[in-house]
This record gives C-alpha cells, structure tokens and sequence, in this order.
C-alpha cells in the first residue's frame, strides 16, 4: 500500500514550507526515534556512509520505510558518501606543533618508526608546494614547501597539537576528479540496490564530478538524484557549472568555512539559494544549525536566527547532523526545528529577491502564470501532476505561501519531492484528471472545503514529462 493513501494530518495552512533532514546516528539507532523523528516534522532522512555497516544501513532503511509506511508521510532517504579520507593515519600519543615548526606527512607511514606522520590519502599524488594544508578543523594552519619520495613536506604557521585521525583541508589543492573512492563505488553498488532517493557526493569540485557519478547511476538503472555537497573553495568557483549538472546542493559550513574564508560562508550561502531559485533545483542548509542541542535542551539565539534565516532567504531544507545522530535530543532537535520554521514562515514580512534570470520556457511562463492566479485568487491550493517533477520544482521556485500538491505515478519520485519546498506530494495512477482527482479527494477528506480555490495544473498528455499546457480555478 503506498503511504501516500491517507490525507494530510495537519491542515493546509498548517503545512511548513522549509523542510527538514535529520541525519541517523548512534543516538537515533532504533525504529522508535525514527519513527518520532518523522512524526516531529523530519522529511528526509540522511545516511552518512563515513560510519556503519551494510547490516546497519538495511536496518536504517528498512525502519526509515516502515516509520514512513506508519505514519503515511513520504520520506526521502539521503545517501551521504564518504569521499575519499583525506585524514591523519594512525599514531600513538599526541604530536605538539610549533609555529615555524618542518612537518612530513606520508600515505600510510609508521610514525615510530620514521617520524614522518601517517595519512589515509596519499596526498602527493596531488599537492604542490606552495599550497596551504590545514589541519584539525583548520586549527592548524601549514604551507607546504616540498614534495619528494612520496613525503609532503609542510611548514607550521601556528602552534597546535595533533592527534590521529584527524581532518585535513587542503583549499588549493585540485583533487583531479579523483573524488570517488573504491569504498563510495560499493557504497553506491548498494544505495542503487536498496533503491535509495538521493546521493550527496562529497568534496565536488566541478560539474565533471557530477557527470562521472551520474554516468555510474545511469549504468546501474538508478532514479537516484544526486546532491553535490558545497564543502570546497573549488566548487564555490565552479557554482554555476555544478548547479547545471547536480539535482540539489547542500551547503556543508563545515568544511567550507576552512576551504575559503568563514565570513564569506553567510555569502556564499544566500548565492547558492539564489541560484537554485534560478535554476529551479532544492538547497539544503547545513553543519551546527542547532549545534548546542547536542548537549542542551534548547538552542542558543544565534542558532535559532540562523536557522530562521535560511527559511527567509528561500532554502528548500535545513538539515540537523550530530544534532540526531549523536546528541542527546534528537527528537527534540526535530521538534524545535519546526517551531521555529512554522513561527518564520508565518510571522516574517521579509521575502527574499534574487537577481532575475531571463527564462522564458513554456513551464516558467505556465508557472508563473498559476503563481499569480493563486496569489490573486486567494487561493487554498495548487494542485499540479507531475512526472518528472519539474513542475512542482518551477511552481516551489517561486516560493509561493500557499501549499503545493503533487502528483505523480511514480513512488521513487514522491519520495524526492518530499524535500522541495512547499511541496506535499501523492502517488496515483497516470490520468489525464488526476489533478482534478486529487482535488475531489482532498474535498472528501475535509482537507479542502466548499468556496475553497484551487489552482490545478496538468497536461493533455498524463505521463509525458514536460507536456504540462493546462491551468484551471476551482471553486469548490
């Protein structure tokens, strides 16, 4: 039975717009906190490939699909990829580093025995002197002055201590394509098999790295959307060429605030939504947005303003990570997430504008023209079938108030639309009335009511993508 058979269990002017994606962890390892995540307003749930096993991550699916089976609310499940480990090796004890201070860092080195510092990626193969190379969050700030034998010599710039495993950064350094690791390609062997909805690909550099990945779904028969993850001075520069090949962007702070500058990062940011307002595709807003609700109960301000901010500016998403995954109030993180999403979207009288970008598409012109009747008209509802998707993407582009129905006879699909913003979104068979259809049945399940206005938006031919061509006002 699909979950998408009962009607809404909130009203319409009750749905949030921006949407939410809680990452599973060890604190949210079991059916019962997924299940109460989703209830508390999660609507896509992300895997982060770095940790776990396979039996873990069918355990996670297989309960990520039955809470959302049981709750009837479609829900995107989120492959995070790995990427390739550019972290510190193995070493005992601690390492204390000296401003001015030579340091050599070798692929899988013994520390004991060499002096030279281990490494899970073999970082000469790509480096050059001259560039800079960070370590522990950034905290650690080297230039690198050589590279011979295998060994990337380093000089230190400030004074720190370094302990295994730890991130490297590495903002000058052009990866080559070389993104995908032997590890990522199985993980992606087995996302495809598990028919998982998304795939967020890790330290992108180009829209080259898009087109590789997608040539591998394409082999593997995949539906998979792909994400590429904003996390690199790189991909800041390539934005546009990546946004013309990626499904969605997610804005991983994190690392992006180390790769460039951390007060370019509030920039950067409100230009990726404004482009994927351009180019009609998700944004998903994240790293620490409620940070401190790992440990406490309740966000601070400033966490609470961020979050706040990505929904006045547009972002389709804002995603919580060790909040769910390994702090102590996943649930809760959910549930204060949406308060504040709900508050924004109905209290703010501040809209986000964003440079305008010649379009004149058939599907910009037709969405454009619903947008205006509903906002005209008053209207409850628009109701749009859909079988790509592209037109709930170009009506939730306009950042409409009023709730987006979609439906499509397609699950896979479904479940993707349940991370656009605005969008509420419904399987039902091909037909040439099935949003008219839709509408009745909303009518019948007082989601709707009699004098409700409502925008529908379908085609001649149900089941061809892009042959949207016909907009109706009903009133019921």
């Amino acid at each position: 039975m699909s979950v998408t058979n009962q009607a809404p269990k909130v009203p319409l002017d009750q749905f949030k717009r921006t949407k939410i994606i809680a990452t599973v962890g060890p604190a949210s390892n079991d059916y019962q906190s997924i299940y109460e995540m989703i209830v508390a307003g999660a609507n896509g749930i992300r895997l982060n490939f770095s940790h776990g096993t396979e039996e873990e991550r069918k355990q996670h699916i297989e309960w990520v699909r039955r809470a959302s089976e049981t709750y009837a609310k479609p829900v995107a499940i989120i492959q995070d990829l790995q990427g390739p480990k550019i972290r510190l090796g193995d070493f005992d004890g601690i390492i204390n580093v000296r401003s001015g201070k030579s340091l050599q860092f070798k692929y899988k080195s013994d520390y004991e025995r060499t002096g030279i510092i281990p490494t899970q990626y073999d970082l000469s193969k790509k480096v050059k002197r001259g560039e800079r190379l960070f370590l522990v969050d950034g905290k650690i700030r080297t230039q690198i002055t050589s590279v011979k034998d295998g060994v990337v010599h380093v000089r230190a710039e400030n004074d720190g201590i370094l302990t295994k495993k730890k991130g490297i950064n590495l903002p000058d350094t052009d990866l080559g394509g070389d993104i995908l690791t032997k590890k990522d390609k199985e993980d992606i062997t087995f996302g495809v098999e598990q028919k998982l909805d998304y795939v967020a690909l890790s330290f992108v550099q180009s829209g080259s790295d898009i087109e590789h990945l997608r040539r591998i779904l394409n082999n593997l028969g995949s539906k998979a959307k792909i994400i590429a993850k904003i996390e690199t001075k790189a991909a800041i520069e390539n934005i546009e060429e990546i946004f013309e090949q990626a499904d969605a962007t997610m804005i991983a702070r994190g690392d992006l605030a180390i790769e460039t500058l951390p007060e370019s990062v509030p920039v950067d940011q409100r230009n990726i939504i404004g482009l994927g307002l351009r180019y009609k595709k998700p944004t998903i807003v994240a790293t620490q947005m409620l940070a401190s609700m790992t440990e406490a109960l309740e966000p601070t301000r400033a966490e609470v303003s961020d979050v706040a901010t990505a929904v006045i500016v547009g972002a389709d998403c804002v995603m919580l990570s060790d909040e769910t995954a390994s702090g102590r109030y996943p649930v809760e993180s959910v549930k204060v997430m949406k308060r504040v999403i709900m508050y924004t979207q109905s209290k703010s009288t501040v809209e986000a504008r964003f440079p305008e970008h010649e379009n004149t598409t058939r599907q910009h012109a037709i969405s454009s023209a619903i947008i205006k009747l509903a906002k005209e008209l008053q209207a409850n509802a628009i109701i749009a079938a859909t079988k790509s998707g592209a037109t709930a993407k170009q009506i939730a582009s306009f950042r409409p108030k009023v709730p987006i129905i979609a439906v499509t006879s397609d699950e896979v699909l479904t479940r993707q639309l349940a991370i656009i913003y605005g969008t509420k979104s419904y399987t039902r068979p091909v037909d040439r009335l099935a949003a008219t259809k839709m509408t009745n049945w909303l009518l019948s399940k007082n989601v709707l009511k009699k004098d409700d206005i409502v925008i529908t938006a379908s085609g001649k031919y149900p089941g061809v993508v892009g042959a949207t061509d016909t907009i109706k006002v009903r009133v019921l």
